[in-house]
């Protein structure tokens, strides 16, 4: 999926109104920036005053003008008022850094909250259709990014205006002339930078989208590194990053070389302009129409034009980069969420189980992969899911918990539609364990406890009881103290997965989801797990995606899918008789196995 586009100035006015809690902050800062740009702008001609003097008292004494001496008394004098200038500027300096590194870093930090916020309203569709690298790099190197060019960007560019104006004025005042020469540095450097921006900015944000991609890569890679090792695919693996490596390189290579032709191409004007101010300048002194202190006050304004466009052109790659950046962080907050919930929405309290799909119309995109799917489910019966792989299956379930809207028809527990029910209260009614396992950071109670805060201990004890999983824990050193790393891979598969079915047996579901849920449990845990999991699912409505054989014999009804549509369905012994697709499934899937 193409990243939500998002227009500049949106993205500005959503940076500023995050910054706005912290606009007095702000305003300190920007004063001092004032006043740090004001004592800057008067130190050459006070340095020049010192010229000025000395070079007075010089020509006083060659020429012989009785009394003439070097009157230090009023040098000391000047050196003392450049002095006070210096400390202002240092003190200014010094304030700005702390309120304007305040203000950023809490704006970055209420940036990052919106980000995760907005991570937990997202449709489950946004991240099927995005690499978890990718939003990663969002939520990090883009926030990041954008952190410290506004870091290093917001005093250099409100500076270098600042500049702009005090140093023009001053040198309006020592001379016109000079300062319309010395004033072409200005729209020249404006054309220069405007003609390689437009060129590079493109392949700055070309740039960010393949850091992105890079960081999608190594997820993926290092999530799957047993399975590269396994399989001998490490100079695969090495290959894809390299390609990847190189293509992050190359991207990088022309952004930052098209941005760094502006910093040479200014400095060229300026010297230009140094040159015909010097040439000039020196006619004026010798007509006596200039003093030299003045003009080489002059020449030190132009090195302070010369300096903030110099910073500016500098920073070019990190604003640029930013810029990127902050398209890809707002136009992720830009994206559409999950629909909002009608005004009036039914309690769950009392809802027994019962689940029907009538007429049922879904796709993922323009086709449709279910055309009319329709099922009955009285509360308390297990039905078992069968079919190939890509037939619908785990999509069923998609749907049944709003992870995704149908298209068409509707699905009603109790006989109320679920999209009458709010998500959070509609999904209270499920316990999901999934194939794919997820435990966090944190002790194993804690991963139990996750499927309900209020829990007891000896809830959480009695969960693990039932999942068959207790005694293993007890052989731990620290029991259910003992800390899960982040990958919860100081454990075995098949333990994950019997924690995850302890979490949602200590969840009490109106309804149970088990997607191949215990496919990574060996047989002796297996047949161990089925007597418990036939005591969780007495009395309640449960959907088991095939994954033994023993849990589709069981089953009170059996769907069987094939491109997206239920296209046979009944027990055991009943689609056996049929002779139809699930007689050739549970031959070729399912017989081997029984034997």
């Amino acid at each position: 999926m193409e990243n939500r586009t998002i227009k500049t100035k949106d993205c500005l006015k959503a940076l500023l109104h995050f910054m706005k809690p912290y606009r007095f902050k702000l305003s300190i800062a920007i004063l001092m920036i004032v006043l740090t740009q004001l004592s800057f702008a008067l130190n050459p001609t006070v340095e020049g005053m010192i010229t000025t003097s000395l070079m007075q008292d010089a020509m006083d004494i060659i020429q012989g003008v009785p009394g003439a001496h070097v009157h230090f008394e009023t040098i000391l004098g000047i050196m003392l008022l450049l002095l006070g200038l210096y400390v202002i500027k240092t003190v200014s300096q010094l304030i700005t850094a702390f309120f304007l590194t305040d203000a950023i870093q809490m704006t970055m930090h209420d940036v990052r909250n919106a980000l995760q916020k907005k991570i937990q309203r997202l449709p489950v569709r946004y991240f099927d259709d995005h690499a978890f690298g990718d939003i990663l790099s969002r939520v990090t190197n883009d926030v990041d990014a954008l952190s410290n060019a506004l870091q290093q960007a917001l005093t250099r560019v409100f500076g270098a205006v600042l500049t702009f104006i005090f140093v023009i004025t001053m040198m309006l005042m020592i001379n016109p002339v000079m300062t319309a020469i010395a004033l072409l540095i200005i729209p020249l450097s404006l054309i220069i930078t405007k003609v390689v921006v437009s060129h590079s900015q493109k392949l700055f944000e070309k740039q960010q989208n393949t850091l992105g991609e890079l960081n999608g890569t190594i997820t993926e890679m290092y999530g799957g590194f047993n399975e590269i090792i396994l399989y001998g695919k490490q100079q695969d693996a090495i290959q894809i990053f390299q390609d990847v490596n190189d293509k992050m390189c190359k991207a990088s290579f022309k952004a930052q070389f098209v941005s760094s032709l502006i910093s040479p191409l200014v400095s060229l004007c300026t010297y230009l302009a140094i040159g015909a101010v010097a040439v000039f300048g020196c006619v004026l002194v010798i007509e006596q129409k200039l003093q030299v202190g003045n003009l080489q006050a002059f020449i030190r304004y132009i090195w302070q034009i010369n300096d903030p466009l110099s910073q500016i052109s500098q920073l070019s790659s990190q604003v640029q980069s930013a810029f990127a950046g902050m398209h890809r962080i707002f136009g992720m907050l830009a994206e559409e969420e999950e629909p909002l919930e009608k005004t009036e929405v039914k309690e769950v309290d009392t809802m027994k189980g019962d689940v029907k799909f009538e007429h049922v119309q879904f796709g993922y995109d323009e086709d449709l992969l279910m055309k009319d799917v329709n099922i009955d489910v009285k509360a308390g019966q297990m039905v078992a899911i069968v079919g190939p792989t890509g037939a619908g299956k785990t999509t069923l379930m998609n749907l049944l918990l709003r992870f995704y809207d149908v298209k068409g028809g509707s699905i009603k527990i109790d006989g109320v539609d679920i999209r009458d029910f709010k998500r959070e209260d509609l999904r209270s009614l499920f316990s999901l364990v999934l194939q794919d396992t997820w435990l966090f950071h944190g002790t194993i109670y804690d991963n139990i406890r996750y499927g309900r805060l209020s829990a007891r201990k000896d809830e959480v004890i009695e969960a693990a009881k039932m999942a068959n999983v207790h005694h293993f824990i007890r052989t731990l050193s620290h029991g259910y103290d003992t800390e899960l790393n982040e990958e919860a891979n100081n454990i075995s598969q098949g333990e994950k997965q019997l924690l995850t079915i302890a979490r949602a047996i200590l969840k009490d579901p109106q309804i149970l989801i088990l997607d191949e849920a215990t496919s990574s449990v060996d047989t002796r845990l297996e047949k161990m797990l089925q007597s418990a999991m036939q005591r969780v699912m007495k009395n309640r409505t449960s959907f088991v995606i095939a994954h033994r054989l023993s849990t589709i014999k069981n089953a009170d009804l059996i769907l069987v899918l094939q491109h997206g549509d239920i296209v046979e369905q009944g027990t055991h012994e009943s689609l056996l008789e049929k002779q139809g697709i699930y007689e050739k499934l549970y031959h070729s899937q399912f017989a081997q196995q029984e034997e």
